[in-house]
């Protein structure tokens, strides 16, 4: 016959493996040492099997203790969402979202304004916006949502398409002046050029539906899209980036398309997320929301959005390196599906993740 086992002692169980020590368990649950001892002795002798190898200096789990550990862990913090969304279904949206964007224009001009919107809504939700576009971790709860741009395909992640930005090709009328114009775009390989991540370049022809790879070796290569349009500007090389990127520059005749029938193709821009068949309210109201208001402003007007959050934005500045920086809490802050994939931006399980095209 099984014994009962005290719900307590899994708990202080699952304390002590994650503080690391008796000591550190104690001070967690605000008892003594040997209180958290006494805890785990019960728990091993109503379960009949040793959890924990303990020594005076060390400590690790058994097997037993492996599988114990991960089982209840999952349990437990499904216990946790259970209480938090029946306490958030009887009362106004609260807690904290964290989101992950790549800066520049995309988090600037399209997901912090989106934010700014949903804030003010839900004055109770404090929102964590990392703008970087270093991998992250939504297994491990690092945030809750990444707005991606580029094809996705398929892992433990859903991606929902917000939209498709067209992508062009162009150069300041100096740079064309200088060296002019390719007529094909095999003819980049002879030209200077301005190249993000993507060493290789794809085009369609409009006219004819024939399809042009380049390798492209980039005389200035940079993640960071401003400083693209900025070069490009100066009549540094011929550059590729979003259309949105440079409407204004466009307009104003200081960068002029390259060519006339040769299109890339779009790249989209997708809302990603874990799989969860019980997220908090407060997430289920943020993923709706994108969906369904998601907008370019062009440029964003600082004045009007919420001093709260544009002091974080400011605060963080151009955060590359998110992983060695810490993130900043700021108070406050078409649909179709596909499924992310396995490469190097976003992790999903060990080995998983989904790649920015």
């Amino acid at each position: 016959m099984r014994k009962e086992v005290n719900y307590a002692d899994i708990n202080s169980f699952l304390v002590l493996v994650e503080e690391g020590s008796f000591t550190n368990a104690a001070e967690k649950l605000q008892c003594s040492r040997s209180q958290v001892s006494k805890q785990l002795s019960q728990l091993e002798a109503n379960l009949g099997v040793s959890l924990l190898v303990r020594t005076t200096r060390t400590q690790h789990l058994t097997p037993s203790g492996q599988v114990f550990y991960a089982q209840c862990k999952r349990a437990f913090v499904g216990i946790d969402k259970a209480i938090d969304n029946t306490i958030e279904a009887t009362s106004r949206l609260s807690g904290e979202i964290k989101i992950n964007c790549v800066g520049g224009f995309i988090g600037e001009n399209i997901v912090g304004p989106l934010v700014a919107d949903f804030m003010q809504q839900h004055p109770e939700v404090t929102v964590n916006l990392d703008f970087s576009s270093r991998r992250v971790d939504l297994i491990a709860g690092e945030f809750d949502f990444v707005f991606r741009m580029g094809e996705l395909t398929d892992s433990a992640l859903i991606a929902r398409k917000l939209m498709d930005l067209t992508i062009g090709t162009y150069a300041s009328p100096e740079y064309i002046e200088l060296y002019g114009k390719p007529e094909h775009p095999k003819n980049l390989i002879t030209h200077k050029c301005i190249t993000g991540s993507m060493k290789t370049w794809t085009f369609t022809n409009t006219q004819a539906l024939e399809t042009q790879e380049v390798n492209i070796k980039g005389d200035l290569t940079c993640k960071n899209g401003r400083v693209m349009l900025y070069s490009a500007i100066r009549g540094n090389g011929i550059v590729r980036i979003p259309e949105i990127y440079c409407t204004t520059e466009i307009k104003e005749g200081k960068l002029l398309p390259v060519f006339d029938h040769w299109q890339p193709r779009p790249s989209p821009l997708y809302l990603v997320y874990l799989q969860d068949k019980h997220p908090p309210s407060r997430v289920t109201a943020f993923k709706e929301f994108a969906l369904n208001n998601l907008h370019i402003t062009q440029p964003a007007d600082q004045r009007k959005m919420p001093a709260r959050l544009l002091a974080g934005i400011c605060a963080q500045g151009n955060i590359c390196d998110g992983a060695r920086r810490s993130n900043k809490s700021l108070k406050g802050v078409t649909q179709s599906q596909t499924k992310a994939t396995t490469s190097d931006w976003i992790s999903a399980t060990t080995g998983a993740s989904a790649r920015m095209a």
